[in-house]
Protein backbone atom coordinates (compact mmCIF):
# COMPACT_ATOMS: atom_id res chain seq x y z
CA UNK A 1 0.00 0.00 0.00
CA UNK A 2 1.22 3.51 -0.75
CA UNK A 3 2.28 5.89 2.02
CA UNK A 4 0.87 9.41 2.17
CA UNK A 5 1.50 12.46 4.34
CA UNK A 6 -1.38 14.61 5.49
CA UNK A 7 -1.20 18.01 7.20
CA UNK A 8 -3.82 19.52 9.46
CA UNK A 9 -3.63 23.31 9.39
CA UNK A 10 -5.78 23.54 12.55
CA UNK A 11 -3.17 21.86 14.77
CA UNK A 12 -0.03 21.98 12.59
CA UNK A 13 0.45 18.19 12.69
CA UNK A 14 1.79 16.22 9.75
CA UNK A 15 1.01 12.50 9.85
CA UNK A 16 2.15 9.66 7.58
CA UNK A 17 -0.38 6.95 6.81
CA UNK A 18 -0.66 3.97 4.51
CA UNK A 19 -3.93 3.40 2.64
CA UNK A 20 -5.27 2.26 -0.71
CA UNK A 21 -4.92 4.50 -3.73
CA UNK A 22 -8.69 4.88 -4.11
CA UNK A 23 -9.19 5.93 -0.46
CA UNK A 24 -9.41 9.65 0.28
CA UNK A 25 -9.16 11.30 3.70
CA UNK A 26 -10.72 14.71 4.27
CA UNK A 27 -10.80 15.36 8.02
CA UNK A 28 -8.60 15.14 11.10
CA UNK A 29 -11.08 12.65 12.58
CA UNK A 30 -10.68 10.28 9.62
CA UNK A 31 -6.89 10.55 9.79
CA UNK A 32 -6.79 10.13 13.57
CA UNK A 33 -9.07 7.09 13.37
CA UNK A 34 -6.92 5.42 10.72
CA UNK A 35 -3.61 6.10 12.47
CA UNK A 36 -4.67 5.81 16.12
CA UNK A 37 -3.75 9.45 16.88
CA UNK A 38 -5.63 11.22 19.64
CA UNK A 39 -7.91 14.00 18.39
CA UNK A 40 -6.61 16.25 21.16
CA UNK A 41 -8.24 19.69 21.10
CA UNK A 42 -8.69 19.55 17.32
CA UNK A 43 -12.19 19.14 15.91
CA UNK A 44 -12.80 15.81 14.17
CA UNK A 45 -14.19 17.88 11.27
CA UNK A 46 -11.00 19.94 10.82
CA UNK A 47 -9.90 19.69 7.17
CA UNK A 48 -6.62 18.02 6.22
CA UNK A 49 -4.63 18.17 3.01
CA UNK A 50 -2.46 15.53 1.41
CA UNK A 51 1.11 16.68 0.97
CA UNK A 52 2.84 15.78 -2.27
CA UNK A 53 6.25 14.37 -1.38
CA UNK A 54 9.07 13.25 -3.62
CA UNK A 55 9.39 9.46 -3.82
CA UNK A 56 12.26 7.84 -1.94
CA UNK A 57 14.42 5.54 -4.09
CA UNK A 58 14.22 1.91 -3.05
CA UNK A 59 16.78 -0.84 -3.52
CA UNK A 60 16.21 -3.33 -6.29
CA UNK A 61 14.70 -6.67 -5.44
CA UNK A 62 16.72 -9.83 -5.75
CA UNK A 63 19.69 -9.19 -3.53
CA UNK A 64 21.80 -6.59 -1.86
CA UNK A 65 22.60 -4.57 -4.96
CA UNK A 66 22.50 -0.81 -4.50
CA UNK A 67 19.87 1.23 -6.28
CA UNK A 68 21.19 2.31 -9.67
CA UNK A 69 18.78 5.16 -10.39
CA UNK A 70 15.85 5.48 -12.76
CA UNK A 71 17.98 6.51 -15.77
CA UNK A 72 17.45 9.47 -18.01
CA UNK A 73 17.28 12.88 -16.38
CA UNK A 74 15.80 11.61 -13.12
CA UNK A 75 17.42 13.38 -10.11
CA UNK A 76 17.96 10.05 -8.35
CA UNK A 77 20.38 8.89 -11.07
CA UNK A 78 23.83 8.50 -9.48
CA UNK A 79 26.68 10.65 -10.77
CA UNK A 80 28.86 8.94 -13.37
Amino acid sequence: MPHYEYRCSSNGCTVEVSHGMNEHLDTWGELAGLTGHDLGDTSANAPIERIMSAPIPQTRSGGGQDFQGCAGACPCMPDA
